[in-house]
């Protein structure tokens, strides 16, 4: 019986690494909710968003240098910021300063989105489908002046019209219709103004291949990179692309160590520090009034 005891022991504790290395699994309520602010994104700011999450630590100092340089955006902001030893996808975003804020100002959605997208990629790239397709049946997903939509199969794609891309503010309460998870809630955001951000060919390093449901990363000799590897990087085709590193094998550029040592455990959406993100947001009638100002910014 001692010894029988002693095996199960053993069992539980060989077990145990095993149990804690599994990652937490978001179900869909959680996933709605996590993708609802970004999914109606162009596809390109989509993928650089959900690679830089993976990438909380460098999203926050991204965003102080960001601040530190507020007259910088839009290619002239990334080139500026190329030195610093973060992740390309990271770097990009310093072009859109008011998402890269929004970002930081909530860490808990950065660093669950960041984690979602590490274990369930093909899931978070079907919501953004989901998402959108809720938008568009809600008659608030289509053609702009700034963006052009488009069906390719099953899917579709939001795609700027030019070089010069916007990163607008939406409500997710409005543009999907009525919220469909009452105990699960989109993270609310400040309203911003878009602002017109010029880019060159070779800034979305980053793309969807949405019949696959992944993200694909483009060799295309990025003008901004990570210092440390381009003394090391051969030019390769422009129409070559490699698949995004899988969740273990990925290593930050710099650090030198596995992505799961560098992001925080994620405690969940439904965790305290959500709900303190949600708790930010304004009264309806707030919220009324901040849509309206934004209307009238646009119509200045």
């Amino acid at each position: 019986m001692r010894l029988v005891l002693i095996l199960l022991a053993s069992a539980v504790f060989c077990a145990a690494p095993a149990h804690a290395q599994q990652g937490r699994v978001y179900d869909q309520a959680e996933l709605d909710a996590l993708l609802a602010p970004i999914a109606l994104q162009t596809d390109g700011v989509v993928s650089q968003v959900l690679i830089a999450a993976t990438y909380p630590g460098e999203v926050a100092a991204a965003a102080s240098w960001s601040r530190a340089n507020p007259h910088l955006r839009g290619d002239e902001a990334v080139r500026a910021a190329q030195n610093e030893p973060w992740d390309p996808s990271v770097k990009s975003l310093v072009a859109f300063p008011e998402l890269l804020a929004r970002m930081d100002e909530s860490p808990q959605w950065t660093r669950d989105l960041g984690a979602a997208f590490l274990s369930q990629e093909a899931q978070v790239m079907a919501t953004v489908q989901g998402l959108r397709r809720r938008a568009q049946a809600a008659g608030q997903l289509s053609n702009t002046g700034q963006t052009v939509v488009t069906q390719e199969g099953e899917a579709i794609l939001v795609q700027p019209r030019s070089q010069v891309v916007y990163v607008p503010y939406y409500d997710p309460y409005v543009v999907y219709g009525s919220w469909w998870w009452p105990a699960y809630r989109p993270v609310y955001w400040r309203p911003w103004v878009a602002r017109p951000v010029v880019v060159r060919t070779g800034f979305f390093h980053a793309k969807p291949v949405w019949q696959h449901r992944a993200v694909v990363k483009t060799v295309q000799k990025p003008y901004f990179t990570t210092p440390a590897l381009a003394p090391q990087s051969k030019p390769m085709p422009e129409t070559q692309t490699v698949r995004a590193p899988r969740p273990q094998v990925r290593v930050p550029a710099t650090q030198g160590r596995p992505i799961a040592q560098q992001m925080p455990a994620a405690s969940g959406f439904s965790s305290r520090a959500r709900a303190a993100e949600a708790r930010r947001a304004p009264p309806p009638q707030a919220q009324r009034q901040n849509r309206g100002q934004e209307q009238r910014g646009r119509r200045g």
